[in-house]
């Protein structure tokens, strides 16, 4: 009988990899947060896609009142930012268009709540897809966030659960070339931080992802705006 896992599936490459790499040894219960983002329909499209193929459950959380607090481009009036390529490695531009989207508390609330079904459901690890890239800017993205989230786990929690960030180490070029190696569906994903029907190509998120693809030379099917 296979472990049980929660993973926090944002229908996103990084998350989409880091779920298909525990698929064979974990029963995947996903979590999927619809927090009044700009992207939230097509990101629960995406993570029942990627959870049909992984065989994963999938469970869709409402938390409209995240959307009122601060006031990210993700989840308001305020235009999704669009960096030029030479800024996506300027960490003060990087760092700018960061402090736009970033929703207060966002990973630390969806890290509790998926605690809470980790104990729920006697599961003994919580996947994310947490990587170095992310971490430049988004502190909630970082091994030091991790480590510290693991130990509040151990003090508060009568369970061993385990956050598991298997690409805490790596960036975008790495996560596509690893998600390749083991099969992850990153075809089914959606990065798009304007929840369009297909990547805009010119937010930071779909920049990213279509530099990594491009970058690794592993065939990228994901359709862009003709404009990107």
């Amino acid at each position: 009988m296979k472990k049980k896992a929660i993973t926090v599936l944002s229908g996103g490459l990084d998350s989409t990899v880091a779920s298909a790499k525990f698929r064979e040894d974990y029963q995947i219960h996903a979590l999927t947060f619809n927090y009044g983002q700009k992207s939230a329909e097509m990101e629960i499209k995406s993570a029942k896609a990627v959870c049909k193929e992984l065989g994963a459950e999938h469970t869709v959380i409402e938390l409209p009142w995240l959307a009122e607090l601060g006031n990210s481009a993700l989840t308001s009036e305020e235009s999704i930012p669009e960096p030029e390529d030479s800024e996506l490695d300027d960490i003060e531009s990087a760092l700018k268009t960061a402090k736009s989207v970033w929703v207060p508390g966002r990973n630390v609330v969806f890290t509790a709540i998926a605690n809470s079904f980790a104990e729920a459901e006697n599961a003994s690890i919580i996947i994310v897809g947490w990587d170095l890239e992310e971490a430049v800017t988004f502190p909630d993205n970082s091994k030091e966030f991790l480590e510290a989230f693991n130990t509040v786990l151990e003090v508060g929690s009568f369970d061993v659960i385990k956050i598991e960030a298997p690409l805490i180490g790596m960036n975008k070029n790495e996560i596509v070339e690893y998600g390749d190696s083991i099969g992850a569906p990153m075809e089914l994903s959606y990065s798009c931080y304007k929840g369009l029907n297909y990547h805009c190509g010119v937010c930071e998120s779909c920049m990213r992802r279509k530099r990594a693809f491009k970058n690794t030379g592993v065939e990228d099917k994901t359709v862009y705006s003709e404009d990107s």
